[in-house]
């Protein structure tokens, strides 16, 4: 029997965006985004946390001046209420992303148990 997973990962994708967890991120995240100096600080924040991770993910040594800057901008961006809800509403998402994770590597996690 020939099975398309990815026509199940579609199916997958397109179910996601009717969730209550992610329609709650999507009204969060528009929010967010009425405010301006949250949504621009968010930004900037998540351009630096890229940043941050690529010169990790090609083994760079972080400087501590980049570190410091990371973490001040986060302590600010975590200010703002509408940033509060959006990391609320995040965090159920995510949850929902790491159980679904597990559902689809069971296989090969129970091959290599054995």
């Amino acid at each position: 029997m020939a099975v398309n997973v990815y026509d199940t990962a579609n199916k997958l994708e397109g179910e996601l965006r009717q969730i209550d967890e992610f329609v709650a991120l999507q009204a969060a995240y528009d929010a967010m985004k009425q405010n301006k100096t949250a949504y621009d600080m968010f930004k900037q924040f998540q351009k630096i946390n890229i940043e941050l991770q690529q010169k990790q993910m090609q083994g760079q040594e972080l400087a501590d001046d980049e570190i410091e800057k990371a973490h001040d901008l986060a302590g600010k961006v975590g200010e703002f209420k509408e940033v509060q809800a959006l990391m609320e509403k995040e965090k159920a998402m995510s949850q929902i992303m790491d159980d679904l994770n597990q559902i689809i590597t069971k296989p090969v996690q129970e091959l290599y148990a054995n």
